[in-house]
Parts: structure tokens; sequence; C-alpha cells
């Protein structure tokens, strides 16, 4: 731990890194600024061996920062469409994504809101979201933590498989469904309460589980009564952070940019 201030940014940089502590070898894929810093403070500190490509056409030695460069990164090697898709359908990918809407399922979306035929707002498409959630692991990440996120019911279109039976096909869940943690603005959750619940695993310094719960559309479990505290970044993550982000794009993702310790504020 550490007493050095640090922003909401570094904490769920940190939170997000986590998703791959046990991943070994596997192919690192952080949309947005947070999960790609996440998975490059990974690969910096405790899981050297995940690949890295960072929207680039190749294998990197180290993670490639976001944003613009002051040097060219060390190429390993060619990561093109053939090896990044051999690696994502062999189930050697852990993706962190973010959607816009989710459900208790775990079902995600990124096509529309409201009636697909005549949506209130029209987004990606369900792009890559279907083939992706039933071929590797996939971890979310949300930057607003409220009940337009967190939806009651289904989202309004599912992109992404999750573990609701009444969509299971022959009544089985899909052999590679394998949703792992979401890592949101005030905490950090995974699915394993009963029935692959959603669950809250960690609140960020200050929240609370009500305030939590107050902004999901639907129950959620605990991991214990007294549920721990998101781990602060040490003092070497913050180092590595700025190394990482040397543009300090990850001061752009919440609005002012606040600290990761509300109680400090």
């Amino acid at each position: 731990m550490t007493d050095q201030i640090y922003s909401l940014a570094e904490l769920v940089i940190v939170a997000c890194a986590e998703a791959w502590r046990n991943d070994g070898e596997v192919l690192a894929t952080g949309i947005g600024p947070l999960p790609r810093l996440g998975a490059g403070l990974a690969k910096m500190t405790f899981n050297p061996v995940l690949q890295t490509t960072d929207g680039e056409c190749w294998y990197t030695s180290e993670p490639v920062p976001p944003g613009k460069r002051a040097t060219e990164p060390e190429l390993e090697g060619l990561a093109n469409y053939d090896r990044v898709f051999s690696a994502l359908w062999s189930g050697k990918r852990h993706a962190l994504v973010g959607p816009v809407q989710m459900d208790r399922f775990g079902q995600a979306n990124i096509s529309v809101i409201g009636d697909h035929d005549r949506p209130k707002v029209a987004m990606l498409g369900a792009r890559g979201f279907p083939g992706n959630s039933v071929s590797h692991p996939n971890s979310f990440f949300f930057a607003n933590h409220n009940t337009r996120a967190f939806v009651d019911g289904e989202v309004d279109f599912v992109c992404m498989a999750g573990y609701n039976p009444d969509r299971y096909v022959n009544g089985k869940p899909p052999e590679g469904l394998d949703l792992r943690i979401i890592v949101t603005n005030l905490c950090v959750m995974d699915f394993g309460g009963p029935d692959r619940r959603i669950r809250v695993v960690s609140l960020h310094p200050g929240v609370t589980f009500e305030e939590v719960q107050d902004n999901t559309g639907f129950p959620l479990a605990r991991i214990a009564n007294a549920i721990p505290q998101t781990p602060a970044p040490t003092a070497q993550q913050l180092e590595l952070i700025a190394r990482l982000d040397p543009n300090d794009m990850r001061a752009t993702v919440f609005k002012g940019d606040p600290r990761g310790d509300r109680r400090a504020a």
C-alpha cells in the first residue's frame, strides 16, 4: 500500500490489471485507456508473458503508450489478423471491454438503446461481441456505475452471451463462456455469487455497498458481510503507470480526474 495521493483512474488501472494475473501467456486486449493501461501494468509486473499489441500490427516487447509516442516500440513479431484471430478462436485471449449496458446475467450491449427496429440511440452494432463471448474470457469496465448501465431485466439488445439459462441452446451454456471481473468507478465485481450472480468483491475507498446497490438495476451479491476495500496503487505501480502513460491519457477518463480515495478529498 501507499500513502501517496492517487487518482480514481490509477486505482481502476490497478484493479483492471488483476484480470490478467493468473492467465499466463495469452493475448491481452484492453479496450479504452484504463483497461489498456491495466493490461500493460500486468505485463510489466506479475505476468510478463502476456502478449500485447495495443492496436498495432505487431507484438511489442513493452506495452505501447496511448497517444503520441516519443520513440517507436521494440517489435517482437507480426500480429496480423490471422495470428490475432487464431489466438481469439483458440481461447488464448482475455479481453477487458467497455459495454454500454449489462444485465444480471452478464449479457452486454453495445448496439442500440431502445427497440432495435426504432432505437433511441444507435451505436456500434454487435461487432465482435457475439463470437468473443463464446471463444475466450472476457472482463468489463464501466466508467459510470448507474442503473442505465446495469439495467433491470435484459439489456436492450443482447450482443454478448451471458449466464442466462433461458437463452442457452439445448439447456447448456456455451462451452467457451467465461466472464471474469467487472471494474467500475465504484467497485470491483465478479460472477461468483449463487447461480453466477454478480457480486461485489471490493469497494473503492469511501464507497458503500448501499451506494453500489442503489446504482444497480438488479440485486447484487456480496463476497462477505465486510466487503474488502479495493487495494490502493503502490508507489512502484504509480511509477510504472506514469511510464506507461506519459501523455496522461488516464486523466481524461473521469470528469475532473478525481482522487481514488474519496475520504482524502
